[in-house]
C-alpha cells in the first residue's frame, strides 16, 4: 500500500500558543522572587503572533524565568523534559509564576517540551536511566558525545514540526556554524507553520531568524524591537567592526 503523503493542518496563521495573561493578585508577594522583578510586576500580558518569539537581556532580567513559568503551565519539569520527563534535583521558584499565568491557545500541541541548557546534563542522565530512552536522540547516549554534539543531536533529532518548543539558552554549547545550523531546523519546523518555538538567548545569531518577534526584557516592561535595535546586534556589531580599539579600553589600566 503506498504511503500517503504527510498532512499539515496549519492554525489560521496563529501560532499555537497565542497569548498569555499574568495574574497577580493583592496577596502577590512583590518582595520575593520572581514577582519583585520588574518586568514581571509590570507585564500584564504576552502576544505571540510569529511561530518564533526570542526573549532577550541581561543575565538577570527574567527572560529565563518567564519561559520556567511557561513551561510549569503547559505541565513540563523546572529542569527540562516533555511531560513524560519529570524529576527535580533542585528547588525552583518559577512554578508560582507559572500559577499566575493564562495561556490561550489556537490548537493545543501535540508535542511540548522545555530545553533548558542549565540543566541539560541532568536530563541526559534521567534518559541513560530508563529503558531505550536515547531513541529519540539519535540512538546515542547524550553522555557520549560532546558537550556541543549532545545538544545539536537533540536539537536534530528530538523536535518535530507539530509541538511548541521552549529552548533556554540553546546557543550556549554551539559553535557559530551550529547556530546556522540550528537555524535552518527551526525553519524546517516551521515552515507549515505547526511548530512553534519560544527562545530566549544571547546569540546575535539565533536573533537573526527572519520574521521572528523579539521581545527585549532589560527595561520595567517586556518592549519588543527589531533585532537591529537590540544590545545583542548593535555591540556585537560594534565590536566586530572595532574590536581593536574596545580590547585597547577594556585593557586599560587609565581611570
Amino acid at each position: 500500500m503506498k504511503k500517503q503523503p504527510k498532512k499539515y493542518i496549519p492554525f489560521n496563521d496563529n501560532p499555537l500558543l497565542c497569548a498569555i495573561k499574568i495574574i497577580l493578585d493583592t496577596e502577590t508577594d512583590k518582595t520575593k522572587f520572581p514577582f519583585c522583578l520588574p518586568i514581571i510586576q509590570n507585564t500584564k500580558s504576552i502576544l505571540f503572533t510569529k511561530p518564533v518569539t526570542f526573549f532577550v537581556g541581561e543575565n538577570g532580567a527574567g527572560k529565563s524565568t518567564i519561559l520556567e513559568a511557561i513551561a510549569h503551565n503547559i505541565g513540563l519539569g523546572p529542569e527540562g523534559g516533555s511531560k513524560n520527563i519529570s524529576f527535580t534535583t533542585t528547588s525552583s521558584t518559577a512554578s508560582s509564576l507559572g500559577e499566575c499565568m493564562k495561556l490561550s491557545w489556537s490548537y493545543k500541541p501535540h508535542d511540548a517540551y522545555f530545553f533548558r541548557a542549565e540543566s541539560f546534563f541532568n536530563v541526559a542522565n534521567y534518559l541513560d536511566a530508563i529503558t531505550d530512552g536515547n531513541k529519540s536522540y539519535g540512538n546515542k547516549s547524550l553522555h557520549h558525545q560532546s558537550h556541543g554534539e549532545s545538544f545539536f543531536s537533540f536539537f536534530s533529532n528530538r523536535l518535530g514540526d507539530s509541538g511548541i518548543y521552549i529552548l533556554d539558552e540553546p546557543e550556549a554549547a554551539l559553535s557559530p556554524q551550529r547556530q546556522l545550523a540550528l537555524l535552518r531546523i527551526i525553519h524546517d519546523l516551521t515552515k507549515h507553520n505547526t511548530a512553534q518555538f519560544i527562545i530566549a538567548t544571547h546569540s546575535p545569531i539565533l536573533l537573526a531568524y527572519p520574521k521572528a518577534t523579539i521581545y527585549d526584557c532589560d527595561s520595567q516592561k517586556l518592549q519588543e524591537m527589531s533585532y537591529t535595535e537590540t544590545n545583542h546586534y548593535q555591540l556585537t556589531k560594534r565590536f566586530l567592526d572595532n574590536h581593536e580599539l574596545y580590547l585597547k579600553n577594556l585593557f586599560s589600566d587609565d581611570e
